[in-house]
């Protein structure tokens, strides 16, 4: 299962793109109950692509809060086209998910 829930809905002719992600998004300052740091661990490049065309990218930095949500709109969809999110964490780690543009 994805950690990436995501829905893109075509409003007249823009699609708008709502997006959570479930990561803890550590910043490597702070402490865990034994006052050890605890190790960053967070998501370092976010992207959406319709049709093989990125739509919407972000280099992400230790300050991004944990579960982060994203939303934005693009130009260009269509009811039925299949868009994909990708991400890639600071251990290497990735998950991506698709979803289809739906009519409203």
């Amino acid at each position: 299962m994805s950690t990436i829930r995501i829905q893109a809905h075509l409003i007249g002719d823009v699609t708008e793109v709502q997006a959570l992600i479930k990561h803890p998004m550590d910043s490597g300052f702070a402490k865990d109950a034994d006052g050890k740091l605890i190790p960053a661990h967070y998501i370092e490049t976010l992207s959406f692509e319709h049709n093989g065309k990125v739509v919407f990218s972000a280099d992400w930095g230790p300050t991004v809060a944990r579960q982060p949500y994203v939303k934005f709109s693009f130009r260009g969809g269509k009811a039925g086209d299949t868009l994909t999110a990708q991400w890639i964490d600071s251990s290497r780690a990735t998950d991506s998910t698709k979803t289809q543009i739906k009519a409203d």
